[in-house]
């Protein structure tokens, strides 16, 4: 099958044929239909997380927001069958611990995370093996098309587990969102359906016209003490910021745009710049009564929280994408990342 391979940090994927997946046991191996190209792909492609011992191994097949249907079922998968169209989080529970019998199987102990890892190859291929699959895959209600799956993928869903679960996000809360690429203009779209009145921060002039039309009561560019400007609209600060993108400037305008007891959620990860550190305004933080949260993906035992959503047509994540492209641009829409050029949320369509 095609797939694109990690060769070297930085530079082209290899676009090549390798070895089709068999189903373990526990597995079902997917027929890939679409796969969202992310900014965590980008933080693999140029080797960053050695800080945190996270650096993506050369020789990975990356792509981790894959939808497609199922081609092959292990020996033990029962609940699971040929030719169900699924949904596949990055974020892979084993399913039997109790952090995942909680509920939480995104930050299991044992997760492996689809296609960052050397046991977990990822989607930017014809198909991808999903291990627990019992656990891991979720079928796509009728109506949900592989485009608008991989569009919620790791971005939507981590947003959603931010602002619903991490956040406790309410209605008429005031939410800044700072960073309006893919994960932060879902959290734009979530925020306004959840009744918050949204603030899209970025310097993107296109990002901010698109977070306005996915609901954003106000934009503010970056370029100016966005911080200053929130609190001016808001009267006081955001109830919930969140960093969508991982720089210690993102950082301190999420912190200091918040209101007294405000909530911070922390989606973005960094890059080479900061090397997993960002400074704490300490005495801020306590003076103000400021709660510090992080984010990651979502329990694939949640997603249907989302899918109601969906159904209720209260939310559309294929009104972020913006462009499909093929196996081969991969690279190139990667590179596009590196001077923030990519609007909105782009999937591999064609393998």
């Amino acid at each position: 099958m095609r797939a694109a391979v990690l060769t070297e940090y930085g530079e082209p994927l290899d676009v090549r044929e390798i070895e089709e997946p068999d189903p373990a046991s526990h597995g079902v191996v997917v027929d890939v239909d679409a796969c969202g190209v992310c900014r965590s792909d980008w933080h693999a492609w140029h080797g960053h997380g050695e800080w945190a011992d996270d650096r993506v191994p050369l020789g990975q097949v990356l792509g981790h927001e894959p939808a497609g249907e199922i081609v092959a079922v292990g020996d033990e998968v029962t609940a699971r069958a040929l030719g169900e169209r699924v949904a596949v989080p990055f974020s892979l529970g084993c399913g039997s611990c109790p952090t995942c019998r909680n509920g939480h199987g995104n930050v299991c102990a044992d997760d492996r995370a689809l296609g960052f890892e050397a046991s977990t190859p990822g989607a930017f291929a014809e198909r991808v093996h999903v291990p627990n699959a019992e656990y891991n895959v979720t079928p796509l209600p009728d109506g949900v098309s592989p485009v608008a799956m991989a569009a919620l993928g790791c971005r939507y869903v981590t947003a959603y587990n931010a602002l619903a679960r991490r956040a406790d996000l309410e209605a008429g809360e005031w939410l800044a969102v700072v960073g309006c690429g893919g994960v932060g203009l879902s959290a734009v779209q979530l925020g306004a359906a959840m009744g918050a009145r949204v603030l899209a921060v970025d310097l993107d002039g296109a990002a901010l016209d698109l977070a306005a039309d996915l609901g954003a009561r106000a934009t503010v560019d970056a370029t100016d003490d966005p911080a200053r400007a929130i609190r001016d609209l808001t009267d006081g600060g955001a109830h919930v910021a969140l960093d969508a993108l991982g720089s210690a400037e993102t950082f301190r305008t999420t912190i200091e745009c918040l209101r007294r007891r405000g909530r911070h959620v922390q989606v973005g990860l960094t890059g080479d710049d900061e090397r997993g550190e960002a400074a704490l305004p300490v005495d801020e933080l306590v003076r103000n009564e400021i709660d510090l949260l992080g984010a990651r993906g979502l329990s694939p035992t949640r997603y249907g929280d989302l899918f109601d959503l969906l159904a209720g047509g209260a939310i559309d994540p294929g009104e972020l994408v913006t462009r499909e492209v093929s196996l081969e641009d991969v690279s190139d829409r990667l590179a596009a990342m590196d001077d923030y050029g990519v609007t909105g949320v782009e999937v591999v369509t064609e393998f």
